[in-house]
């Protein structure tokens, strides 16, 4: 029995997908967002290699979230200084900076390295209901919680 690989052509099509975020649990909805930036949902995955779809999410700021993590789940950032942690809210992060609340969730479920670099700049969120995507005819990603 041969390995099997995916040839360039398979790889090159990819689709791009529409999620709207508004009233899905924030983990539940990156769990399934990393899963098709991978590419796990085609019969062609390949784990060294980047065959995943592109994916738009919209309503970032709508989501929603389960228990106390909107006050307890913190997030770090270090300037590289003496003196300079700063920590930030899950809440405070919804409400300042939605997208990077989606960004950060779906950027720890995939890969690290080049390819898991590769695949998060597929991913494109947005706060509002608007995108500039729609000349890519984006279809809705179904089956999500």
């Amino acid at each position: 029995m041969k390995t099997y690989l995916p040839t360039e052509e398979e790889i090159s099509k990819k689709k791009w997908f529409l999620v709207d975020a508004e009233g899905k649990t924030l983990g539940r909805l990156a769990s399934r967002i990393a899963m098709v930036l991978r590419g796990k949902h085609k019969p062609i995955y390949t784990p060294s290699v980047d065959c995943g779809d592109f994916v738009v999410v919209v309503n970032a700021g709508k989501v929603a979230v389960t228990g106390k993590k909107l006050t307890d789940k913190m997030y770090y950032t270090h300037s590289g200084y003496p003196g300079g942690l700063k920590a930030k809210s899950l809440g405070n992060l919804i409400e300042e900076q939605p997208e990077e609340a989606i960004k950060r969730a779906v950027e720890g479920m995939l890969p690290e390295g080049s390819l898991g670099r590769k695949m998060i700049k597929k991913l494109k969120v947005y706060a509002g209901a608007n995108h500039p995507h729609r000349a890519q005819n984006p279809e809705s990603l179904t089956g999500l919680a």
